[in-house]
């Protein structure tokens, strides 16, 4: 069997990054898909493990040799996800959870069509103007304008949690992988022939 495709996208603040962490944590045979950046390394950040780091020019190599699934330019830094990094964890049998913007969904969606997409929503606009104030988020009000323009894209998605309760919003979200893990389609044939053989 193969592994998933999980990606998860959601507005600043909508609390997306603590429930990936959160189902690493709890799951096995999952993993986060490393990217590729040209920003630097903050201080703790580890090769390979956080990002990895390449400048522009490696960057662009592989955008020109068709090697990213998505990329984008977010505050002047490019970032992807290579293929390779996607296909090695999956035929290994490991889902791969994707923390990325819908512009990146849609890409991955249109590379990968089995890929399960879910978006994370804040309970309310006030709720989300709050978190990202106590977070001392600047520009608040773009960002708040971009968050209200992302909203607007989940109809894309297959799956739509609203992060009002954190427990609950993780509960959600192990459901989601759990379900698509039980999938007939998932399902390896072979076991019918090991199960039962004909003689």
């Amino acid at each position: 069997m193969k592994g998933s495709l999980i990606v998860v996208s959601a507005p600043s603040g909508a609390g997306k990054t603590t429930l990936c962490n959160a189902i690493v944590k709890d799951f096995d045979r999952i993993a986060f898909s490393v990217s590729y950046t040209t920003r630097r390394p903050r201080e703790g950040e580890i090769e390979g493990v956080d990002y990895y780091f390449v400048d522009e020019k490696r960057f662009r190599e592989m955008i020109q040799r068709e090697e990213f699934a998505e990329w984008a330019m977010v505050h002047g830094n490019l970032y992807g996800t290579a293929k390779k990094t996607l296909n090695d964890l999956m035929e290994r049998n490991i889902d791969v959870l994707l923390d990325i913007d819908v512009q990146g969904a849609k890409q991955i969606k249109a590379l990968y069509p089995e890929a399960v997409l879910v978006f994370i929503m804040p309970p309310s606009f006030e709720e989300l103007k709050e978190r990202l104030f106590r977070r001392g988020a600047e520009n608040l009000d773009l960002r708040l304008k971009r968050a209200f323009e992302e909203m607007r894209e989940y109809s894309f998605y297959d799956y739509v949690i609203i992060n009002d309760s954190l427990e609950k919003a993780i509960s959600d979200l192990k459901s989601i992988i759990i379900s698509e893990r039980l999938r007939s389609k998932r399902f390896d044939p072979e076991f019918i022939d090991r199960f039962y053989p004909i003689v």
